[in-house]
């Protein structure tokens, strides 16, 4: 067997096990389906909120349950608790309702033969309406602008490696590491080219939060488009999957804290310069037509997205999926900021200080949404208990160009496959069509 073939044969055990994983994740013996009484799950301010609540065992509603619900603002301190008992499996609870637009979110749970089992539902008061508690520095502009200029004046120096086992019929695939942005700093991705010769338009795919190894996003390139996709760490992203446990679990633990008390030193400055240093490559190659470039990530990446968008005028579209880092101060004015949740109730006395909140003002993804000005298609769920819907929202709103969202309530911090697939889509039509 050729190394090839060993490759391919172990994608596909290692993919078929991860779709074992997801279901063994998401099916549980007990399930507790909590509904909101708007099929939207969209009310008015002043408007009273109920959910359905039933627990189902061998998808039949089971009797006389005791249940432990939780009812209040998203990831802050409940508003109302109590317990009953479900003689039927099945009862109403009055959530309540809020007088200025955000999230009420009802968290149910009960125990059965000693297992712990948990169901949520999140009210929206129009969410379109949510504004942000982000401020922008006056000088955000001119930070930015100096940031890429010093980038600018820094040589890419790539070296590029053809990885054969990774190449399809049609794409070639490239480990590839640059110059980025700092002193001796190197920015690490997988490039996918279309074997055809031509010239293509160009995607970048920015990642979520974490430490680790990345394939390539060969799916599009297959699509005739060119994609790079990045890890933010400075370190190669294909070694052995050890490592990045170890930094995830050592030397870069809690990275987005790291230097939050100095604008010019944080994590953060790197990592998004160096999303224009991506761009700076992917433009540079002989297969580049020239004009098409989009970006596209979840989480950490749909923030991305959006701050590279804004960032890079060579951007011609987006999508961003939950974007991460936004809103951040909301939570110190009485409603939930975004991922990484800086002032959360374990972290507030830590990072409550002038100097912290200064800096997260040029780090915002508020702040870069408001610059945004080519179209983009957003998307995520009212359950998503990592990166708030209010702070999602908070950021969406404040975007002036073309925009469009997808919105399935339902899900949290994850999505559906019918989601991505309206997302690859649309960023595809975006990048291929007549210009």
């Amino acid at each position: 067997m050729n190394k090839k073939s060993f490759y391919l044969i172990l994608l596909l055990i290692v993919t078929v096990c991860n779709s074992f994983q997801v279901q063994a994740q998401t099916e549980r013996f007990i399930k507790i389906i909590v509904s909101p009484d708007h099929d939207d799950w969209i009310y008015k301010t002043g408007e009273t909120a109920k959910f359905e609540v039933t627990v189902f065992k061998n998808n039949v509603p089971l009797k006389n349950v005791k249940i432990y619900y939780e009812t209040g603002l998203e990831r802050m301190t409940p508003s109302k608790k109590d317990s009953l008992v479900l003689t039927n499996g099945r009862t109403v609870i009055d959530g309540g309702t809020l007088q200025q637009p955000g999230f009420l979110r009802c968290i149910v749970t009960t125990s059965f033969e000693a297992v712990t089992y948990r169901g949520l539902a999140t009210a929206g008061f129009e969410p379109y309406s949510i504004q942000p508690y982000a401020q922008m520095p006056a000088d955000f502009l001119k930070f930015w602008e100096s940031g890429k200029n010093e980038l600018a004046k820094t040589p890419m120096d790539v070296k590029m490696i053809l990885m054969e086992e990774r190449c399809t019929e049609n794409t070639n695939v490239y480990q590839v590491n640059l110059r980025g942005y700092g002193k001796n700093s190197r920015l690490y991705g997988i490039l996918c080219v279309p074997k055809k010769e031509g010239k293509y338009p160009a995607l970048l795919r920015v990642p979520g939060a974490g430490i680790r190894p990345y394939a390539g996003e060969t799916g599009i390139a297959e699509k005739g488009i060119i994609t790079f996709e990045i890890g933010i760490h400075g370190i190669p992203v294909t070694l052995d999957a050890q490592v990045y446990t170890s930094l995830n679990e050592g030397a870069l633990s809690g990275y987005p804290n790291f230097n939050v008390d100095d604008k010019d030193r944080f994590y953060y400055k790197r990592v998004y310069l160096n999303c224009v240093r991506a761009n700076d490559f992917l433009t540079s190659l002989p297969q580049y037509d020239g004009s098409n470039l989009g970006v596209v990530g979840g989480s950490q990446g749909g923030a991305l997205s959006i701050v590279t968008a804004a960032l890079d005028s060579r951007v011609k579209c987006l999508y961003a999926v939950f974007p991460a880092l936004s809103d951040l101060t909301a939570t110190l004015n009485g409603r939930v900021g975004g991922w990484p949740n800086y002032f959360d109730k374990w972290s507030v006395d830590y990072n409550n200080k002038p100097e912290k909140i200064a800096t997260l003002g040029y780090y915002d993804v508020v702040n870069f949404a408001r610059q945004i000005k080519v179209p983009g298609i957003y998307s995520w769920g009212f359950n998503d208990e990592v990166c708030a819907p209010s702070s999602t929202f908070a950021t969406y709103n404040v975007i002036k160009a073309a925009k469009s969202l997808i919105i399935v309530p339902e899900t949290g911090h994850w999505t559906y496959p019918e989601q991505n697939e309206k997302l690859n889509n649309w960023i595809v039509q975006q990048l291929k069509k007549e210009k």
